[in-house]
């Protein structure tokens, strides 16, 4: 395994550019990605925290696109960006099923948790239940977005990257959302209509299609109903990210 800051970095740098690389490093790296998914649910992966685990690994890629130097060592960076989605994930349970993980930040600094409040097996089946409703939408949103050519690491990649440019894209999402034919047309063709998009929202063609990946991954999880869906995609946002994209 790669041991210095120096040969991390410059290996990060490598898999921004090549996929390939990037799905080695996050092979290499699978025992500390295991680790910190560990350190977060304080359970075995094997006790059914493979969901837990799939986000980890997202979140690890996620570290690999962003990353600069300016961010330090890049396992923290990698590290807190895990933990940041795991923690999202445990919200968006709350706030979709009313499911309460026992493992999910609780105070003022989130430095505590359920568990040390309340215990109640009787969660039990409620939290499998959760786990098997996710992988089957994860797996039936996967091949949707195969449909229409395009795979979750597409997406990933497909991010803004700059603060002006997300708000941009939820200037066209908005649109979108509000004139069902241009949905219906988007199920229908699998395009989206760039021009009607730049007139009507001010937002340039180029930037439609530069991004265009990651707008038709977002309204087909909006107009398919994919709740669990929906919470991850909205959290592809590199929101401390402001210079370059």
């Amino acid at each position: 395994m790669v041991q210095t800051d120096q040969d991390i970095r410059q290996a990060v740098y490598a898999a921004q550019q090549d996929t390939e690389a990037a799905d080695a490093l996050i092979r290499q790296y699978l025992p500390f990605i295991r680790a910190e998914t560990v350190r977060f649910t304080h359970e075995a992966i094997e006790r059914g925290h493979e969901d837990a685990l799939s986000i980890a690994m997202f979140a690890f890629y996620e570290s690999i696109l962003h990353y600069q130097a300016g961010r330090g060592a890049f396992l923290p960076f990698a590290a807190r960006n895990i933990r940041n989605r795991l923690i999202d994930q445990a919200r968006a349970e709350r706030r979709h099923r009313g499911h309460l993980s026992l493992h999910a930040p609780v105070g003022a600094e989130e430095d505590g948790e359920l568990a040390d409040t309340l215990a109640d097996p009787d969660d039990a089946p409620a939290a499998l239940e959760h786990r098997l409703a996710s992988r089957q939408e994860i797996e039936e949103f996967g091949r949707k977005l195969a449909g229409f050519g395009l795979s979750y690491s597409d997406v990933a990649d497909n991010c803004p990257k700059q603060a002006r440019t997300l708000a941009a894209c939820r200037r066209v999402l908005a649109y979108a959302r509000a004139n069902p034919a241009l949905l219906e047309k988007l199920e229908q063709t699998g395009r989206l209509p760039m021009q009607q998009l730049a007139d009507a929202t001010g937002v340039e063609r180029k930037t439609l299609e530069r991004h265009r990946k990651y707008l038709v991954a977002i309204l087909l999880a909006f107009t398919n109903g994919y709740e669990i869906i929906r919470g991850h995609l909205c959290q592809l946002d590199p929101r401390e990210r402001r210079d370059g994209e």
